[in-house]
């Protein structure tokens, strides 16, 4: 692809490209945002507000005190936390410090916990006290020798910390028993590294920033290597395509983000904790977003400019009989991401909000953002947009060679957010990078002809009806707009006469809703191979903690 043809539809004002070296590290980014915006609140939990100022200084003493366990530049340091203000004294800590961040599913069990600790070679994890249980199975598997111990309440202030954390582990019994030999409290940790001097190592542009493991949908979870040029890169195009909204903020006022995405996401690391640190904004921080009321009730409190959120949160949050409690005339932007977001629901979002849902598209290797719809769409479009500034996209077939113009093909990517490869597997970098530098995706997608792309699915998601491509994304967006239902997933089953047919499990919104009527659906807008073989209705769908849904855990299961 010679040229970047989605250019003419970037709004006013959006260059083609950007300076991705104006910093040479997150580390520069991060300390100017400390210094630039030291008054402002940088997140607000639980009624409680943080500082800029704050969070600089006990950065600084908790990298100390990292480094006075003998850490050296580069060391891996896992990070096992919910959205909670220490997630961020200690990742712009272990950043600063020159050691590499690897971000930790809370929610993983055991052996999951174990492979990634042991893959990434971490020598000290800083884990929320809930999850410790987790830890004790496999710790001895592991290279890890300094376990840090945060509470939920460690930042809250005495009176109100001591009762949030007797409430999490007594009144609900949120920390099974554990035992940790040798684990420092985290504020203990804190306090220790006060009086000490932080050692700011030389850190370079190409060195390893954060480990961040795949969600492992597709396989093994493989760690991508995002170098410090890559998230500052990433942090830098999100803000400049962002910034024909956010301008819009009144100068009087602090940009504020909700933060309901689990920050050990790539979606929610770079674009709702940097970004929100590179324009001086206030991080809402939501621990449990599945606690709908209650993320409602703390929204009500604020005024909010940016929503990012997955479909299931959108789709969640609308049907919320509390939804209207939350003052959303504030609201500039809907981010979309993780996975496709639904046009019913994206109709129900403007409809109680009067704001479109700008759906994005990234990966964990692309740092994450790839491309978006631009800042000035009305409308839902159905599409991930086009490619950011200084990015690349184009569309491959199974050998590599660019698809032909108009026809399906693999999405690939090339820009200076794309990871440096795979942490220790070279064999399966190779398998995703092109010769010409473009990362191969694992997407299917098309391109019309302004530039738009459109995901038509994953290439193991693709299900093969009588030598016919049925894509389950184009069924579920389909079956989603049918009133009654409120979710829906489609897979592949094997099938004797066509060797494999659709299944479509859907969750009820309107308990009345039959098979015939979702079955008439079908037949209406489906042609029909595509039409499903079997309905199956169930109480809920399983996903990932980002709200995915696990199509292969139904795949496995039928």
């Amino acid at each position: 692809m010679t040229d970047r043809i989605w250019l003419t539809s970037y709004p006013p004002g959006v260059p083609a490209d950007i300076d991705v070296t104006q910093y040479a590290t997150l580390v520069e980014l991060i300390e100017e945002c400390f210094r630039t915006h030291a008054q402002r609140t940088a997140c607000s939990f639980m009624g409680r507000d943080i500082t800029y100022r704050q969070i600089d200084s006990l950065s600084e003493a908790f990298g100390a005190y990292l480094q006075s366990l003998g850490l050296v530049q580069g060391d891996r340091v896992a990070v096992m936390m919910p959205n909670v203000p220490q997630y961020l004294i200690a990742v712009t800590a272990v950043l600063r410090a020159g050691l590499v961040l690897v971000n930790v599913n809370p929610l993983y069990t055991a052996r999951e916990l174990e492979h990634q600790l042991k893959d990434s070679g971490a020598k000290a994890i800083v884990i929320l006290e809930n999850f410790a249980a987790t830890l004790e199975k496999c710790i001895g598997a592991t290279s890890v020798k300094h376990v840090v111990l945060a509470a939920m309440g460690d930042r809250l202030g005495l009176l109100k910390g001591t009762l949030v954390n007797y409430v999490v582990r007594h009144a609900r019994k949120l920390v099974p028993p554990f035992n940790l030999p040798g684990a420092v409290r985290f504020n203990e940790a804190v306090a220790r590294g006060t009086p000490a001097t932080l050692n700011k190592p030389a850190i370079k542009s190409d060195d390893m920033a954060v480990l961040q493991y795949t969600g492992g949908t597709t396989g093994l979870s493989k760690g991508a290597v995002l170098m410090h040029r890559n998230l500052v890169a990433n942090v830098l195009q999100n803000q400049v395509w962002a910034a024909p909204l956010m301008d819009t903020i009144p100068s009087s006022e602090q940009p504020t983000i909700v933060c309901a995405l689990p920050l050990y996401h790539i979606f929610a690391f770079t674009y709702c904790m940097m970004l929100s640190m590179r324009l001086g904004g206030k991080l809402i921080l939501i621990a449990n977003p599945r606690d709908m009321p209650g993320m409602l009730k703390e929204l009500s409190r604020h005024r909010i400019h940016l929503m990012p959120a997955v479909n299931t949160l959108f789709n969640g949050m609308a049907n919320h009989p509390d939804f209207h409690t939350v003052d959303w005339s504030h609201l500039v932007a809907a981010t979309g991401g993780g996975t496709a977001v639904q046009s019913a629901v994206a109709a129900l979002w403007k409809e109680k909000t009067g704001k479109p849902i700008l759906e994005g598209y990234g990966l964990s290797e692309t740092s994450p953002t790839a491309s978006g719809n631009p800042a000035n769409t009305t409308e839902f479009t159905g599409t991930i947009g086009v490619p950011l500034p200084n990015t690349w996209m184009k569309l491959v077939d199974d050998d590599g060679v660019d698809a032909e113009p108009g026809e399906p093909g693999e999405i690939a990517i090339k820009g200076p957010q794309v990871m440096a490869g795979y942490w220790q597997r070279p064999d399966e970098t190779a398998k995703v990078m092109t010769s010409d530098g473009y990362f191969r995706t694992g997407d299917i997608g098309v391109m019309d002809e302004r530039g738009y792309f459109r995901i038509v699915d994953r290439k193991k998601d693709m299900v093969l009806v009588s030598g016919f491509n049925v894509y389950p994304t184009e069924i579920e967006e389909v079956v989603s707009q049918l009133a009654g239902v409120l979710e829906c997933a489609c897979v592949g089953i094997p099938d004797p006469k066509t060797g494999e047919a659709v299944k479509l499990i859907i969750v009820k919104k309107n308990p009345s809703l039959t098979e015939a009527q979702v079955r008439a659906w079908c037949k209406e807008n489906l042609t029909a191979y595509k039409q499903p073989k079997v309905v199956e209705f169930r109480a809920d769908l399983p996903k990932t903690p980002v709200g995915k849904i696990l199509r292969r855990e139904l795949r496995d299961k039928s």
